[in-house]
């Protein structure tokens, strides 16, 4: 709820180690000279680091004083390297694209998806992110578990690359880590269509045991134009499909095969 405070970053930050797998995740993303990229939950600064190493101009956003002021010290006189010591769930965000490669504390998964998905007029350019595994597979499933993570899919490509063990962290985390990769889908461009779609989802979610038809009225057409089933629960259609009728849904079209 609005003016609610934020409740405190979990303590015993797990800070990834893997630099073979941070080199993975900075190519993956594709960051290069002058390009902008963001490391939310710096910690110590070993992805920051990685980061640095492509030219990128790379903003560091820790929330811990202690390790901003470690994080200053490490890249001071790195002038593509800018520390800034806020909460990543309430950091602004620039309104020019940009890229995003960072292992947040676990418990934060779905603050950071939020952040970087939810809202249409955030110009994520892309993401990899080294999260809880758990959370992984429910945001990378194919078929949205509820309307915001159908909202992020339809929006996002987003793919479990692969599982990452305990032994690339320091401490070792007690849970699975895995490696998510997202990027935007064609929708992100058409503002009508990703308008019409936030508005439908809420209510076919309401009940996901319904017929996608009857949570839809009114939408049949545009329905098996989309490569849905009618007949089928709202629970049954997929991310790829929910794209498709946003697409569809702004006036547009797409290849179906």
């Amino acid at each position: 709820m609005a003016g609610r405070p934020l409740p405190p970053n979990p303590a015993g930050a797990h800070f990834l180690r893997d630099y073979a797998l941070i080199t993975r995740l900075a190519e993956a993303c594709g960051a290069g000279a002058g390009q902008l990229v963001f490391d939310l939950g710096a910690g110590d600064g070993a992805i920051t680091a990685g980061l640095a190493a492509t030219r990128a101009r790379v903003i560091a956003v820790e929330r811990d004083p202690k390790l901003a002021a470690r994080l200053r010290r490490r890249f001071d006189g790195q002038p593509l390297v800018r520390v800034v010591e806020a909460d990543l769930r309430t950091i602004p965000l620039p309104r020019r694209d940009f890229l995003v490669v960072a292992s947040p504390p676990f418990s934060l998964t779905t603050a950071v998806c939020r952040r970087l998905l939810g809202d249409p007029i955030v110009p994520l350019a892309g993401a990899e992110l080294i999260v809880q595994r758990e959370a992984a597979r429910w945001v990378a499933h194919p078929r949205p578990r509820d309307a915001e993570t159908a909202w992020w899919r339809a929006r996002y490509q987003i793919r479990l690359t692969r599982a990452i063990g305990s032994a690339s962290f320091a401490p070792p985390p007690r849970v699975e880590a895995a490696w998510l990769s997202v990027r935007p889908r064609p929708v992100s461009a058409s503002p009508r269509g990703q308008r019409r779609l936030r508005t439908l989802l809420p209510a076919a979610y309401r009940r996901p045991g319904t017929r996608t038809d009857l949570a839809l009225p009114g939408h049949r057409r545009l329905l098996l134009r989309a490569g849905l089933d009618p007949s089928a629960p709202v629970s049954a259609v997929t991310a790829d499909q929910w794209y498709r009728l946003a697409v569809l849904l702004g006036g547009g079209t797409f290849d179906a095969r």
